[in-house]
Formats: structure tokens, sequence, C-alpha cells
């Protein structure tokens, strides 16, 4: 085995010993801190007060899962691995398309080369939208909690996962879809024993419950008695997030809406722009589509500065930035991005049209993400690694540098 890889300009340590790397979705630290402040977390207990080291990340813009668990496998933002969100506009179709098709990838994982070396690699995810492209020319096992009843041993590399796992296919809207992910990757500690895994879970709970509700600690319950079994069996963890989350609504309970292409539409004629937001994706029951990001794509140049203006005034909007602003401060590819980019604040979300966004699943008042107000994000590792420069951006894909090249440093 080599003693070092690089990957996307960044080198790292083969593995002392397992390396199992966490993406919890809509992770912001509150939820970790109030699980430990109501007792029902003691291994992150035991991680926040020594036991390892705890770091506060940035995750990359837009807040969303796809381009943040792209973030975190390969090592680089968006503007190097060209997954810019969970959806997007596709010039070469002129076509609006789920960004989930490893064709969209230009770059290669961590994940594809350590298993092209020869490690032993699992991948194990929630939704099966990411899937293909977690896994893109990455040997070993590779498979979803959402369609774990057809994983086969040609496409996902292990069979018979229900009876493995020990557990029923979970409902895609329930915190169990979560949770198989845990179970699953503790089974194949325990048994296939990888050198690298990666999980990444679903936000579902944390669309629904704030930091420190029941339902948000017995969550978090749940993955502390997981990760505390893998610890056990030897696994160095880190964990960190694709995103934060925050409550989008009023005091009323509605949802704090800005319905963006309707405004445009008014002020410039319809069918003159499309707004395109980036959040959607196959699973909207608990957000309606509703994010803190948005794409605006005009036909007319000259109307850029107009529309501009007018959105840049409207209330709740924090920030309108050109593409070529956009590229830069957000460090996304400038050939996947809208001619304008428009960011919401903490407690606003964006939508398209009125008649466009049924929000009927919304059971409880609006959380989602999106913005920067997500992109502060926990990063954890259950060992510890020593002083770190005060100056260091710590950023969600800094996730593989912490696990393989500071705890092999600091052991």
């Amino acid at each position: 085995m080599p003693s070092e890889l690089t990957v996307n300009g960044r080198t790292y340590r083969w593995m002392d010993r397992p390396l199992m790397v966490v993406c919890v979705d809509g992770c912001q630290h509150e939820y970790l801190t109030a699980a430990v402040a109501a007792g029902v977390a003691p291994f992150f207990g035991g991680l926040l007060g020594g036991a390892g080291d705890c770091f506060i990340a940035d995750c990359v813009m837009p807040s969303f899962t796809n381009p943040n668990n792209l973030s975190i496998v390969t090592g680089v933002p968006p503007s190097v691995h060209g997954i810019c969100g969970n959806y997007f506009f596709d010039p070469e179709r002129g076509e609006e398309v789920m960004m989930n098709d490893p064709r969209l990838l230009r770059a290669g994982t961590i994940l594809a080369a350590f298993s092209d070396a020869g490690a032993k690699v699992a991948v194990i995810t929630a939704k099966d939208k990411l899937r293909k492209l977690l896994g893109h020319r990455m040997q070993g096992i590779c498979f979803s909690s959402e369609k774990a009843d057809q994983a086969t041993l040609a496409e996902n590399g292990i069979e018979n996962v229900l009876a493995r796992v020990g557990m029923p296919l979970p409902s895609v809207y329930s915190a169990a879809l979560s949770e198989f992910v845990f179970v699953a990757g503790v089974k194949l500690m325990e048994r296939e024993r990888p050198d690298l895994m990666y999980l990444s879970t679903t936000d579902y709970i944390q669309h629904k419950a704030a930091p420190g509700t029941a339902a948000a600690n017995d969550f978090y319950a749940m993955m502390d008695r997981h990760l505390a079994r893998l610890d056990a069996l030897g696994a160095r963890i880190v964990l960190t997030a694709d995103h934060g989350m925050n409550a989008k609504h009023g005091a009323d309970g509605r949802p704090n809406v800005i319905y963006l292409e309707d405004a445009i539409d008014a002020w410039i004629g319809k069918e003159r722009a499309r707004v395109i937001l980036p959040i959607t994706d196959p699973y909207v029951v608990h957000h309606g589509a509703l994010g803190s990001f948005a794409l605006v794509y005009l036909g007319d140049a000259n109307a850029q500065r107009l529309v501009a203006e007018r959105i840049s005034a409207l209330p709740g909007i924090e920030s309108v930035l050109t593409r070529a602003e956009a590229a830069v401060r957000f460090e996304m590819p400038s050939d996947r991005i809208g001619d304008l980019v428009v960011v919401s604040r903490l407690d606003t979300v964006i939508g398209t049209a009125r008649n466009r966004h049924d929000l009927s699943g919304l059971d409880v008042p609006l959380r989602s993400h999106g913005g920067t107000s997500e992109q502060k994000v926990p990063l954890l590792i259950n060992c510890r690694v020593g002083p770190q420069p005060a100056s260091r951006r710590w950023r969600n894909f800094d996730a593989f540098d912490l696990g393989l090249n500071l705890a092999a440093r600091a052991a």
C-alpha cells in the first residue's frame, strides 16, 4: 500500500486504523450541545469535553446536500468538483435537471482514489440521490438506506442488506432512514471492517425539530449509541455536516417566503426570467422546495441591473450577486450558475411562483437552509490532534485531512 495519496491537489496519509467520516445532514453545533446538556449523548459529551477535538467549520455554498457531500469526499469546493446544487439549469440540454448524474462531476473522489490503491472502501447514504455521485469510479460497497432492498453484488458490492442489517426498509420520510445508515455502518465495521467508510444521513428530523426538542434529542441519542459502538470497535471517527438549519417562519407559524419569479414577472414581464431553486430534489414534502438560495437567469442582459436592484430592496434578502461575483465569493463554477445569485436572510426562504409550491406537507412550521446563515457546522474527531492555527478557516471538506493527516501526526 502507498504511504500517501494526492487527490485534487491535497495529500492524504494512508489509514493507520479504520477511518469513518460521517456527514450528518442539517446538523448545526447546537443539536450536539443540546443533546449533551439533556444527558442523552454521553459519547458526544466526551468528545466535546476533551476526549476528542471539536472545531466549527464552514460548509460550502449553497448550503445544500449535494454540493457539500461532494466537497467532503473530494476535499475541494464546487468550483473544482462542479456540483453546485441539488438541481440546476443544464445549458447543454436546455432544461432543468437533478444534479445527481456522475457525468456532471469534474473531480475524482478521495474514496475512489483509496479504493484504486487497494483500500477496502464502503459508502452508505440515506437517500439514493447521492449514491452514484459518492460511489463514482469507486470499487467497494456503496448503497443507500432508501433502496437497500434492491442492493446487489454487481451494482452495490453487497447483497441481502436488510437481513444483514436486521431492520426493515425504512420510509424515506423518517428518522429510521438515517438510523439504518448507522446500524449498517456498525455491522460492516464488525464484519467486513473497511479501511475507509463514508456515512451520509438525511435531515428529515432537523427540518422538523429544533435543537433541544424531544425529537431532536432522541435522534442524536440514537446516533450517539452507534458512534460509541464504532469507537469501541477501534474506528477513527470524523463527524461534520453538509449544512445547518434554521426556522424560516413568522410568529404565526407561516413560512416567510419571497416568490421571486412572481416578483420579477411583475417588474419586467412574464417569461423573461427563469428562477432556479437548487434545493429542489425528489424529496420536498418536509421543505416544500423552499430554501435560502436561488439562481436567476435573464433573457435580457440589459434588465440585470434593474432586477438586481429590485431584488435587493425586497424585505428578507441578504445579498444579490452577479455570476462573476458569486463564483468568486462562494467558490462556485461560473458556467453552472445564473446571471444573478440571490441569498435570503436567516428567517426567510425563496420560492419561484406561488402556484408551483405545494406546502400541504408542512405539518410543522418551516425549517430550511441554503444561505450563509446555515454555513456554520461542527467538525469533530474522536481523538486529540493538538493545537491548530487560530487563523485557519476550517471547512467541512477538511474532514479527510483531519482524520488522515492531523490525527496521524498527533498519534
